[in-house]
């Protein structure tokens, strides 16, 4: 698996933290930008440039920051093949891969406890899709 990561200039610095922790854990991962907090950006910019690498590898998922986490899962459901979520603690990060399948997650940036961001990473990488009937008839 491989991880494409990207944010806005509001979620800059928390996708450097997510980046650490993603290389002690040796998950393989590109960083898509943005590559500065000095400059404001536009966050669909980068939703859509990590989203359209997810959609077209399988094999692959994708975290985007910005400073709500709304705009990025916005923009980034709007790319074909993406399923986007926005969490924010255990039960939402777990329930957007079992429910959902969704193989981008969004976080905020900004007003947020840096380690739970990154406690939120962690059980979404570790949950899985259930593969229920139900759930597979609503995401088709």
């Amino acid at each position: 698996m491989v991880i494409y990561i990207a944010a806005d200039h509001a979620g800059f610095k928390l996708k450097e933290y997510i980046k650490r922790y993603l290389k002690n854990k040796k998950i393989k991962f590109y960083d898509l930008g943005t590559f500065t907090d000095k400059k404001r950006v536009d966050y669909p910019d980068y939703a859509v440039k990590a989203s359209k690498k997810v959609a077209r590898n399988k094999n692959s998922k994708g975290i985007l920051i910005c400073g709500t986490g709304t705009g990025m899962v916005m923009a980034a459901n709007k790319i074909n093949g993406i399923r986007a979520a926005l969490a924010y603690d255990k039960y939402s990060a777990i329930m957007a891969r079992h429910d959902n399948n969704a193989n981008v997650l969004c976080l905020r940036g900004r007003k947020v406890n840096f380690s739970i961001q990154k406690k939120v990473v962690n059980y979404w990488l570790n949950s899985r899709f259930s593969n229920l009937a139900r759930h597979i008839l609503r995401i088709n």
